[in-house]
C-alpha cells in the first residue's frame, strides 16, 4: 500500500509533462531570435568555431531548437525533438568554452537545456503524450498494425477476415516497432 503512495502516482508523469512543456516553450524563442537576425547570428556564434557553411548551419540550429521545442510540447517524437535540441545544446556549450571559458553565467542556461534534453531522451515523455497515445493504440489493436505493416485493408469476404483473425491469433505478442523508443 505505502509503495503504491509513494512510487506509483500520477506524478512522475505529470512530472515528465512540466518538464518538457517548460523546456520547450523557454526555448523556443531562442530559435525565433536567431531566424530574426541570422546573418548576425552566424557572426558571432558559428564563424568563431571555423565551421563550414555558417548561415545554413545557423538556420539548422534555429530549426532545431523551434522544431525540437514544438516536439517537445505536443510529446510527439519526443526523444527525437530532446535530441535536435541536445546537439545544438552540445555545441553552444563548446561555443561557450572556447570562446569564454568556464564562465558560469554563459554555461548555466546552456547546461540546463542540455540537462533537460538528456533528461527527456532518458526517461522517456511519459503518458501525458501524444507518443504514449500513438503505442497504445497500436499496442491494444493488432490488427490496424497488421494491415498498416502489411499494405493491405481487410478484405470484406468472410474468407479473408477469417484469415485475418486466425493471424492476429497467432501475432498477439507482436510489438510495434520503436514503441520502446516512443514512450517509456
Amino acid at each position: 500500500m505505502l509503495n503504491s503512495i509513494f512510487y506509483k502516482t500520477v506524478f512522475k508523469d505529470f512530472a515528465f509533462l512540466v518538464l518538457r512543456l517548460f523546456t520547450g516553450s523557454l526555448l523556443i524563442h531562442h530559435g525565433f531570435e536567431k531566424l530574426n537576425d541570422i546573418n548576425n547570428f552566424a557572426d558571432a556564434f558559428v564563424r568563431p568555431l571555423h565551421l563550414p557553411f555558417p548561415v545554413a548551419l545557423s538556420y539548422l540550429a534555429a530549426g532545431s531548437e523551434i522544431g525540437g521545442s514544438w516536439l517537445l510540447i505536443l510529446g510527439l517524437g519526443t526523444r527525437l525533438g530532446a535530441s535536435a535540441i541536445l546537439g545544438t545544446m552540445s555545441v553552444a556549450i563548446y561555443h561557450a568554452i572556447v570562446t569564454s571559458g568556464f564562465n558560469i553565467y554563459l554555461l548555466e542556461l546552456l547546461a540546463l537545456y542540455f540537462a533537460s534534453a538528456l533528461s527527456i531522451i532518458l526517461l522517456g515523455p511519459g503518458k501525458f503524450s501524444s507518443d504514449y497515445i500513438i503505442k497504445e493504440i497500436f499496442k491494444t489493436t493488432p490488427e490496424l498494425t497488421l494491415s498498416i505493416f502489411s499494405k493491405q485493408l481487410p478484405a470484406k469476404s468472410s474468407s479473408s477476415n477469417l484469415k485475418l483473425t486466425k493471424s492476429i491469433n497467432q501475432k498477439k505478442t507482436f510489438n510495434f516497432p520503436f514503441s520502446s523508443f516512443l514512450s517509456s
